[in-house]
């Protein structure tokens, strides 16, 4: 059996804090511009001027109060004609009282009703499955998201919380204490800042910065080093930017890491997208869509693309008879036919919601008897495989999806550093806690077993800090 199964994170802000955080599962403090050196932050607090969409929509609003205008002489002619209305009423109500004896013969012929009814729920039970009636518990269980949907979505459980109560004047010279002097301290540094949200850790900096006149992370950086640098560096980093630089650098220079595009690019939301692509602009003077577009090649530039313009549906509803139609648009698109129409993939699964996703793929289940994965895994090859899987990973199980890939950083020889950390410190304050449950459920052993037996100093000490075990 497929391991996926459908399923699925505060305090005031000072003026100088724009929390522009993400929807739903997103840490509210991803988006804040907080003046970091090297990382510009211009045109943060207000994503909306930026879409290209959104400048007509104030030009047909202008018009709705001229029409309005017109609607109250209108109406005020109703009340002219209603009040005649009471005056035939009054008529009405004599022979209303011959009404309630013949009414009481009702009841009799309403008795006969309740025989008929029984029969309704077994031609409901196959209503728009007439293959599979065999077992409708099935197609009831994939589509009881539509009635209730949040009440489907399981809550996560992040590793990291905003500290309350919280004092960043504090935290600040508790760091400053620290690194101050001979030696470092790196004990306190783990502590503050692995118990500290992201925007706490920027409102820090603030503080450490307005105090002592000195940059936080440039103190971090001269007072570490290594890979345990890195990590404090990630973790003092605005999301948004810490996001874009990983894309950039995946982009940049000879060659292209795509699975850092289709981590990034497969698993955010459309204002996460939104908001990565400004941070990018503002840092590095290009488009996100160009320099995807200028180093990928085929269907997969098409699709991530297609991911870039952030235009997911977020609709909740699921359209059940639509999934059947997309269901057998994809069948056609691919097994049914000689080669692949790449496109008609793209579409789908660029453009629905993931619950609606959650339904095709069960149709597509129905009307196969196999899994979507294992279509694509027949049908493509190379990145656009890849990428095309892990939506469909995401859209079942979004946390075995990113244990999957905190596995793949630290098995065998060595260990991809750099993967390890961007998992770690983007998902903490979201489902790192449900990533963790489900690694261990997957793989018979727990992450911070792995992570002890593949990382050593502070480093290790650091990440455990970040589960919530240090």
């Amino acid at each position: 059996m497929n391991p996926y199964q459908q399923g699925q994170s505060g305090y005031s802000q000072p003026p100088y804090l724009h929390n522009i955080g993400f929807s739903n599962t997103a840490p509210q403090s991803f988006g804040n511009p907080m003046p970091m050196p090297g990382f510009p932050t211009m045109g943060y607090p207000a994503p909306q001027p930026g879409y290209p969409a959104a400048s007509g929509y104030p030009q047909p609003g202008q018009g709705y109060p001229r029409q309005n205008i017109g609607y109250p002489n209108s109406a005020q002619g109703y009340p002219q004609a209603s009040q005649g209305y009471p005056q035939s009423a009054q008529g009405y109500s004599q022979p209303s009282q011959g009404y309630p004896q013949p009414a009481q013969g009702y009841p009799q012929a309403q008795t006969g009703y309740p025989q008929v009814s029984p029969g309704y729920p077994q031609a409901n039970q196959y209503q728009g499955y007439p293959s599979h009636n065999e077992s409708p518990t099935h197609s009831q269980q994939a589509y009881s998201i539509s009635s209730n949907p949040m009440a489907n979505i399981p809550k996560s459980k992040p590793t990291v919380v905003p500290a309350n109560p919280f004092d960043p004047r504090d935290d600040a010279a508790v760091l400053r204490k620290a690194m101050k002097g001979f030696g470092t301290d790196e004990k306190a540094i783990i502590q503050v800042l692995t118990r500290r949200s992201n925007e706490q850790r920027l409102r820090i900096a603030f503080e450490f910065k307005t105090l002592y006149g000195k940059d936080l992370v440039s103190d971090l950086k001269s007072e570490t080093s290594g890979k345990f640098e890195d990590l404090l560096v990630a973790l003092m980093t605005p999301l948004p930017q810490f996001y874009a630089k990983e894309l950039h650098d995946a982009t940049a220079g000879i060659g292209t890491d795509e699975d850092v595009l289709i981590e990034v690019m497969c698993t955010m939301s459309n204002h996460e997208i939104h908001v990565i692509k400004q941070a990018y602009t503002a840092m590095y003077g290009t488009l996100l869509e160009d320099d995807l577009r200028g180093d990928t090649s085929g269907n997969f530039k098409r699709l991530m693309t297609s991911l870039c313009m952030g235009n997911r549906s977020e609709d909740f509803h699921v359209d059940q008879e639509r999934a059947r139609e997309d269901a057998r648009s994809l069948l056609q698109a691919g097994e049914l036919r000689l080669g692949t129409d790449e496109s008609v993939f793209n579409a789908v699964l660029c453009s629905r919601s993931f619950p609606q996703l959650a339904a095709i793929f069960q149709e597509y289940h129905f009307l196969t008897g196999h899994d979507i994965d294992d279509a694509i895994k027949a049908e493509f090859s190379g990145d656009l495989e890849k990428a095309l899987r892990a939506i469909v990973k995401v859209v079942r199980n979004k946390p075995l999806f990113f244990a999957e890939r905190l596995h793949k950083s630290m098995k065998g020889l060595g260990t991809n550093d750099r993967q390890l950390i961007r998992i770690m410190v983007t998902r903490c304050e979201v489902d790192l806690g449900d990533i963790s449950n489900m690694f261990q459920s997957k793989y018979g052993e727990t992450l911070q077993s792995w992570i002890e037996g593949d990382c050593s100093g502070h480093y290790k000490k650091c990440l455990l800090g970040l589960l919530g075990l240090y």
